[in-house]
């Protein structure tokens, strides 16, 4: 089983998450994390530490979001390990909790 992380995070990128992993399994693109499925040892640290609350364990994955499992293996493929928290966006606060943000990510 893996975590993942779902389409709240898009555009708001907190990186609370990334400090809290033992196995340093996510991954950043332009505007938003991922989780590497293949790496996550499901220890569950990363999930409070989420602001936006973007992160589920595979079993709890809303099932609008269900796509997000998928798009998260192939993102963390081709994007870069992120290890060390960074600020947020400076627009975060009005992006958290928007629905309809997947037409926004940015591969």
């Amino acid at each position: 089983m893996t975590f993942v992380v779902g389409e709240n995070c898009i555009k708001c990128k907190h990186t609370d998450c990334v400090e809290v992993c033992p196995v340093d399994c996510f991954y950043e693109g332009p505007n938003m994390l991922v989780i590497h499925p293949d790496e996550c040892i499901d220890c569950a640290l990363c999930e409070p530490e989420c602001p936006a609350e973007a992160i589920f364990s595979e079993d709890e994955l809303p099932d609008d979001q269900q796509q997000f499992l998928e798009l998260n293996q192939e993102l963390a493929e081709t994007w870069p390990n992120i290890t060390e928290k960074k600020d947020p966006p400076p627009d975060v606060d009005e992006w958290d909790g928007k629905p309809g943000k997947l037409a926004l990510l940015e591969r």
